[in-house]
């Protein structure tokens, strides 16, 4: 299977629109005509990553965090970024990263650790702005159903739980072709007066170029009439952080060693206990020290997350736990997602996932 095909894949699993502007997500080593043969997936490419890849006979490695996050100007092996680097591309492994790609999707990082913890009626924490558009366009009565249906297919009009939203209004128009025009309606050069029906659908901005596509194919007129809107809406199910709650309330010692155990944690950073039950719980995997106001604002009695350093601890305000359980083991189950999302796509060859250990905390 070539590359590009598997990449196809990797982006239905982790649109690389929906990863934050800092990130370097994709296809960071490697050509997109690559002929696969098998997938290591893992959760840093680090060189004994790569190493574990040749010796299991494969050639993409699909990591989490991406192992390059700046640019190189040399290319020397004078740290792990670069060893791992050089020994991909001496053994034609091509590594692609998902990394926020995957940590703002509805099912990616955030929900894997609320499954992980049991918790239910989850939603997003920090839901992503600026990432709606709106498609308004006029055409013909006869040719309105078509066009709706083929913008539609090619994912307008989905809001929440809902799809095929749009909303439609009669009118007329007026225009007059020149001598080179050919009008569906009317003659060139007269002056012509049409009914129509203004149809107007939201699309998630990632999707523009095949928006256009489906607009163009499937409208009759010559010059099609249309506008795109940048919304300041919200989007629901995409965004950094997640809430969720416990079927039953527990003591904050009994969740706090529930966590420990369920995530298998070194230990538990925590600020100081406020003696009440923890039902509702905010998370968010990896370094999320920004989200302490936003998780305190979603009435959560407990925030955990990892990176968290000394005066972040202060924040809390007597208002949340804070609890840092470790950057790795937030994000732990990350790799054996992606394994599973690959399986099920992918039957021809084998998606093995990696046993190396890349968490460099230990503890004592």
């Amino acid at each position: 299977m070539k590359l590009q095909k598997i990449i196809n894949i990797l982006e239905e699993m982790a649109p690389l629109a929906y990863a934050e502007d800092f990130d370097n997500v994709g296809l960071l080593v490697g050509n997109q005509e690559e002929e696969i043969t098998g997938i290591l997936v893992c959760h840093d490419a680090l060189e004994s990553v790569i190493d574990e890849a040749i010796s299991k006979k494969c050639n993409l490695v699909v990591c989490f965090h991406p192992i390059l996050f700046s640019g190189l100007k040399k290319i020397t092996g004078k740290d792990y970024v670069e060893k791992a680097v050089i020994k991909a591309i001496k053994n034609d492994i091509a590594i692609y990263a998902v990394h926020t790609a995957l940590d703002n999707h509805k099912n990616g990082v955030n929900k894997i650790f609320c499954d992980a913890l049991g918790l239910i009626n989850t939603s997003i924490l920090i839901p992503k702005q600026h990432f709606i558009q709106k498609l308004v366009t006029y055409t013909t009565p006869e040719n309105a159903t078509q066009l709706r249906i083929a913008l539609f297919e090619v994912g307008a009009g989905t809001i929440g739980n809902y799809d095929n939203c749009s909303f439609n209004s009669e009118g007329f128009s007026t225009y007059q072709g020149n001598e080179n025009s050919n009008p569906v309606v009317g003659k060139k050069g007269e002056l012509t007066q049409t009914e129509e029906i203004k149809i107007e659908v939201v699309f998630e901005k990632q999707l523009q170029s095949k928006m256009l596509k489906a607009l163009f194919s499937n409208h009759v007129y010559e010059e099609v009439a249309y506008e795109i809107y940048s919304l300041q809406n919200v989007h629901q199910n995409i965004g950094l952080g997640m809430v969720g709650e416990l079927e039953k309330p527990l003591e904050e010692v009994a969740f706090l060693n529930f966590v420990k155990t369920k995530m298998q944690c070194g230990s538990i950073r925590h600020t100081t206990l406020l003696n009440k039950k923890i039902s509702k719980v905010a998370v968010l995997g990896g370094s999320g020290s920004f989200a302490i106001k936003n998780a305190i604002q979603s009435g959560a009695d407990i925030f955990l997350t990892a990176d968290l350093k000394y005066h972040d601890f202060y924040q809390s305000e007597n208002q949340i736990v804070l609890a840092d359980i470790g950057h790795f083991e937030s994000e732990r189950y990350t790799k054996n997602y992606i394994v599973d999302f690959l399986k099920e796509k992918i039957t021809n060859f084998a998606v093995v996932l990696s046993e190396e250990n890349t968490n460099p905390v230990k503890y004592l």
